[in-house]
């Protein structure tokens, strides 16, 4: 008797077991995308990237996986998620390397980027970032719908960052660091010749070599800047 109990007993436990384990079947892929646009046009940003990922790791061979992966990533970045968004456009680079979307993927690294870039007192390095993603797509895509923004950001990211170089410069002036202060000014006439701050460089020069009484070198800046730049306003406070 006791055995037929205990038999009885272990048939009930492992019927207990085997409902709480029960495999549940996975959602289709459409219900998934439903869900996640759904949230995306509620603005609950985070939890449709959260969908976008589930469709993509549970269909990961599906013909949607890749444009899951570019909502996933455009919905952090939308939630101001940039490492989210940078992690899910790494994960869609290595993965689908040749897709029509590329040229947008970059885009958006480079708009993650961009995003984060503070004033020139500032260097988080995203400056850089940014100009390297923008001019990645460009060179790589140049007729893409995204080439001609990104041309426009390489030329604002350039600016700035020749102005964090000008920045500190004028501080190395400021404590007659001249060396310094001619090596920052020298990398702005050669690397950032586009620039806005190309001008005053040149002017910058005459001024940190006539200090160290070096002349003909200040001439030579001098010269240089009456040159490519006759009207512009630091060629007027020339000497």
């Amino acid at each position: 008797m006791k055995k037929l109990v205990f038999a009885i007993c272990a048939v009930i436990m492992l019927a207990g077991c085997a409902s709480k384990n029960k495999i549940i079947a996975e959602q289709s892929l459409p219900d998934i995308y439903d869900e996640a646009y759904t949230e995306f046009n509620k603005e609950h940003y985070d939890a449709a990237a959260a969908k976008f990922i589930t469709a993509e790791t549970q269909y990961p061979t599906s013909p949607w996986a890749a444009d899951a992966l570019i909502m996933a990533a455009y919905s952090y970045y939308m939630d101001d998620d940039f490492a989210g968004a940078l992690m899910t456009t790494d994960r869609f680079m290595r993965f689908h390397p040749g897709h029509a979307d590329v040229p947008y993927v970059l885009y958006l690294r480079g708009m993650c980027h961009y995003r984060q870039v503070s004033d020139v007192r500032r260097e988080p390095g995203e400056s850089a970032y940014a100009l390297a993603q923008f001019q990645q797509l460009v060179e790589r895509f140049p007729s893409s719908e995204y080439a001609k923004n990104a041309k426009n950001k390489i030329i604002i990211l350039k600016n700035y960052i020749a102005g964090k170089v000008m920045y500190a410069a004028r501080n190395d002036m400021a404590v007659q660091n001249w060396p310094s202060a001619i090596t920052r000014f020298q990398s702005i006439v050669s690397d950032a010749q586009e620039t806005v701050m190309t001008a005053e460089a040149m002017y910058r020069l005459t001024e940190c070599y006539t200090a160290i009484g070096l002349p003909e070198q200040a001439s030579g800046y001098a010269d240089m800047l009456r040159k490519n730049f006759p009207d512009n306003v630091w060629t007027k406070k020339l000497k």
